[in-house]
């Protein structure tokens, strides 16, 4: 069995409390880690261990053992400097796999520049996610894995309804492959060509964007 990984999160704004809560409650191990003793008080209990420090201090992050964690997230928004400062040393201190936060595409090329192994934009990607979601009448959800590629969530239609993923043959009509059927709380992986749709049923596929777009204007 695979050892499970363990979290450093540096930063308790709203993002980093998610973080860190969501790893936690999902059974990883988990230090979260910021300047201010009373956002540590009220993480505490969700946490495994949570710890005032300042993330910029070498010493200190030695002192807790940050070599030890298999990956850590930057959340730090508003302060450039003790966002950079964080990502390198717990990239000079050994941890494998470094997520950091940006504010900005600057920011991010420097993240990049000192080692981050992933930079996002999570208020950027949230707001595509939805902006795509509400224009999108036939699509459930909507993920952009690119500028080119995404996955969505497909309600299915009546006029899908009893027939086969062969008959409906997406791939060749509308370009997108099916991942994935979706019956209430029940998924079917990579379903097979003679699966018949139901009413209700909601397929994952994934395409071009170009491809998703003219899905949702033929109204499938």
């Amino acid at each position: 069995m695979a050892k499970q990984k363990d979290f450093v999160v540096f930063g308790l704004g709203k993002f980093g409390r998610s973080v860190a809560q969501t790893l936690s409650q999902n059974g990883c191990d988990v230090l979260a880690i910021d300047r201010n003793e009373e956002i540590i008080q009220e993480i505490s209990e969700y946490v495994t261990h949570a710890v005032q420090a300042d993330v910029t201090d070498q010493d200190a992050l030695h002192s807790l053992g940050i070599r030890n964690f298999d990956v850590a997230v930057v959340a730090i928004s508003n302060d450039m400097q003790a966002s950079i400062m964080a990502t390198i040393l717990a990239k000079e201190m050994g941890v494998k796999y470094v997520l950091a936060k940006a504010q900005n595409s600057i920011h991010k090329r420097v993240l990049e520049k000192v080692g981050a192994d992933k930079v996002i934009f999570p208020e950027r990607e949230i707001g595509v996610r939805i902006a795509n979601n509400i224009i999108s009448d036939n699509f459930v959800d909507y993920i952009e894995l690119s500028n080119d590629y995404s996955i969505v969530e497909i309600a299915v239609n009546d006029h899908w309804i009893g027939k086969t993923l062969r008959e409906l043959n997406l791939r060749v009509v509308y370009g997108v492959n099916v991942m994935a059927i979706r019956d209430g709380e029940d998924i079917s992986v990579t379903p097979g060509p003679d699966k018949v749709l139901q009413a209700g049923n909601v397929l994952v596929v994934i395409g071009s964007n170009d491809n998703l777009r003219k899905i949702n204007m033929k109204n499938v």
